[in-house]
């Protein structure tokens, strides 16, 4: 069975999006078909224009769709990135995840494997609750929950977060960073691939 995964991200100022790509990159060499979608952007154009970071990122990300209620339904596998917002997930997130309510109704986002990532400015900035927001959303969807747990000594290395990757702004995008990402891409297409 191939997996299809979709990777779903919002980012202002490209964290997100870089961690989104990684995890691409992994789930495509773990044998999924992937589409890399973001999170429509719900803030408006003038104050996205007023900070120049966040125009850069908008712009970076121009060519990348926004994913869609028929993006969900294709997918048999979901892996969400979003920075924290106050210990949830940013807005815009939140914003895409509440017009699913069509798909959720019909069950087409029942019983696909889920995981997700995050980042925050400070190491203790709501990363695991903004992860467990998520988390009790597919559980809502009857979706399951595909987290990376302690299954590779890179967890303890990039934080030790067994509820998904999460990310300090502005740090590096080191080897480990990159592999404990990348573990939790590969580990969502395995046990996707195992729900069949």
């Amino acid at each position: 069975m191939t997996v299809k995964l979709a990777i779903i991200y919002y980012s202002s100022y490209g964290t997100n999006h870089q961690m989104a790509a990684i995890a691409a990159e992994a789930a495509k060499a773990a044998g999924a078909e992937v589409r890399l979608l973001k999170a429509p952007e719900t803030a408006p154009d003038h104050v996205v224009a007023g900070t120049d970071a966040w125009q850069a990122q908008a712009e970076k990300a121009a060519d990348i769709p926004n994913a869609t209620a028929e993006d969900m339904e294709w997918a048999n596998a979901y892996l969400f990135s979003a920075p924290t917002r106050f210990g949830i997930m940013a807005s815009q997130m939140r914003a895409f995840i509440d017009t699913l309510g069509g798909a959720w109704a019909k069950g087409a986002l029942a019983n696909k494997a889920v995981s997700a990532m995050t980042s925050a400015q400070n190491a203790h900035g709501g990363q695991e609750t903004t992860l467990v927001s998520f988390y009790t959303t597919i559980m809502h969807w009857g979706g399951i929950v595909v987290a990376p747990g302690y299954t590779d000594g890179v967890i303890f290395k990039t934080g030790g977060n067994p509820y998904g990757y999460s990310h300090t702004q502005g740090t590096d995008f080191t080897d480990e960073v990159k592999s404990a990402i990348s573990h939790q891409a590969r580990r969502l297409v395995e046990v996707a691939a195992k729900l069949g």
